[in-house]
């Protein structure tokens, strides 16, 4: 059998020459991520922290098929789960509203939607992680039993040039902000006047 000669090995001083070269690129790019400029690399980054935290990357973590949209730019025409499992008289005020701020020139997206039971366990679970107690994380996140976005009722709106005006806007079409302290997150609360209840403090605050 024929063999290829075998390349000299490298001199140990180069050796350690590379190792120092492959560390200082490594962390020119850690620096980029962090300042936002390595736009390919700092989304692997965004996508993998995101991951572990909804219990890691393996097949169980939720999906789309759960109603998650993580960084999409999903609309509420899109043709997916979180998306078409809303409930349809909310579905349809929502567009109604969106085509009204896009014709002010406002840009309307969708950042949540109906979400399983799982999803939105994963979410109270990294609330309570993050927040350090349920007590706290429960302004933020409600629970899957009480979630209106479990039961197709509730949407969260961005940017935030849209989140406010639905909040200006948005009650002619039944839609209310629910919550002081999430501007992005709208029912079918308003009653046939118009009128919407004043916001509750947070989402403790609703029990």
């Amino acid at each position: 059998m024929n063999r290829s000669p075998r390349a000299p090995g490298l001199p140990p001083v180069l050796v350690a020459l590379a190792a120092l070269v492959a560390l200082a690129a490594a962390t020119l790019v850690v620096g980029a991520v962090l300042e936002g400029r390595a736009g390919p690399v700092r989304d692997a980054v965004r996508a993998v922290t995101t991951a572990t935290a909804l219990g890691g990357l393996d097949e169980g973590a939720p999906g789309e098929a759960d109603g998650r949209i993580g960084d999409r730019e999903v609309t509420i025409d899109d043709d997916v789960p979180a998306v078409t499992r809303l409930d349809p008289e909310l579905r349809a005020a929502v567009r109604e509203a969106s085509r009204a701020a896009e014709a002010e020139g406002i840009e309307v997206r969708l950042t949540s939607g109906w979400r399983s039971e799982a999803y939105q366990q994963s979410l109270l679970d990294e609330a309570v992680a993050t927040y350090g107690s349920r007590e706290e994380a429960s302004r933020w996140v409600a629970s899957p039993a009480t979630s209106a976005h479990v039961t197709g009722d509730a949407v969260d709106v961005g940017p935030t040039d849209a989140a406010y005006w639905f909040a200006e806007h948005g009650a002619r079409l039944g839609l209310c902000q629910v919550y002081g302290n999430e501007i992005w997150h709208y029912e079918l609360r308003a009653t046939t006047d118009g009128t919407c209840p004043p916001p509750l403090p947070d989402g403790a605050a609703a029990g």
